[in-house]
């Protein structure tokens, strides 16, 4: 009972991450789109409060998981998207069904020992992988965007988890007091260090690849390099610091702004990356 209790402990976690994901990203394409909760609502005959449920990864205010896999699909659709790719990134609840009977009744009840002997061992199998596939689950709770199959990759590099979720791994760290990203060996012509001061939808493309599509919390913090350019864009630019080539790190733009930034080797280590405004909504 305790591994059934730890499993749907985890999968209810996955769950809300990939609806923080998910919900971040159809959030940003709404806008983009200039539309309006209600809008969707009539479009996808969905209630506006559930839309605006799902955009805040409040899964507490949502229906059964396998309810929310239809909000999405039909949330996407209306916005043009690939629906079905969406709602296969949001884990359904899954539930290990024990079947309940009376011992006395059961077949078990009258077997030998031996027989005995190997059911119990064949009981303690399964629930060995059992266990060792939750471990293993647990050891990557949060799959990344790019995890969110290659149909929402595709969907979030150009125009574009989630993963969710692809996601990228830091290469450099730094104190939780520095007032700044923290500056790593630059070993490729291009580099960035980019920190949140408060929670916002983050897409990094580097040479030409997505290496993250996801919400980012406040006090987050990462670096990546590329050899020709990186490509840097941020739904809340008032949230991120962003260093390039080693300059001062500075604010993307103000808060709430979507924001696109290009850096390239040939960007001043001493200024600011090159500034690419992405459209407002209306």
């Amino acid at each position: 009972m305790k591994t059934l209790s730890r499993e749907s402990s985890l999968l209810q976690q996955e769950q809300v991450e990939r609806l923080m994901q998910i919900g971040a990203y159809l959030h940003h394409i709404r806008e983009e789109n200039s539309l309006s909760l209600e809008d969707v609502a009539a479009r996808t005959m969905i209630q506006a409060r559930m839309l605006k449920a799902i955009e805040e990864g409040k899964l507490h205010h949502l229906p059964e998981p396998v309810y929310v896999q239809g909000f999405i699909r039909r949330y996407a659709e209306a916005l043009g998207l690939e629906g079905s790719e969406f709602a296969e990134a949001f884990p359904a609840e899954r539930s290990l069904q024990m079947a309940q009977s009376s011992w006395k009744n059961s077949p078990a009840a009258q077997l030998r020992p031996l027989h005995l002997y190997i059911a119990y061992v064949a009981l303690i199998m399964a629930s060995v992988s059992l266990l060792s596939y939750v471990v293993g689950r647990s050891a990557n709770p949060s799959a990344p965007v790019n995890d969110l199959r290659p149909q929402i990759s595709q969907a979030i590099a150009p125009a574009s988890p989630s993963s969710a979720s692809g996601s990228s791994v830091p290469a450099g760290s730094a104190s939780a007091g520095s007032p700044s990203p923290a500056k790593s060996p630059q070993t490729k012509p291009v580099q960035i260090d980019v920190k949140l001061t408060a929670q916002s939808w983050l897409e990094v493309e580097v040479d030409g690849e997505v290496k993250l599509a996801e919400v980012l919390q406040e006090g987050a913090e990462r670096t990546w390099t590329g050899d020709r350019q990186i490509r840097v864009r941020s739904g809340n630019a008032g949230g991120v610091q962003i260093s390039a080539n080693g300059s001062k790190a500075a604010l993307m733009g103000a808060p709430g702004a979507v924001e696109e930034k290009t850096v390239t080797p040939t960007t001043d280590s001493a200024s600011s990356p090159s500034s690419n405004p992405s459209p407002q909504p209306q």
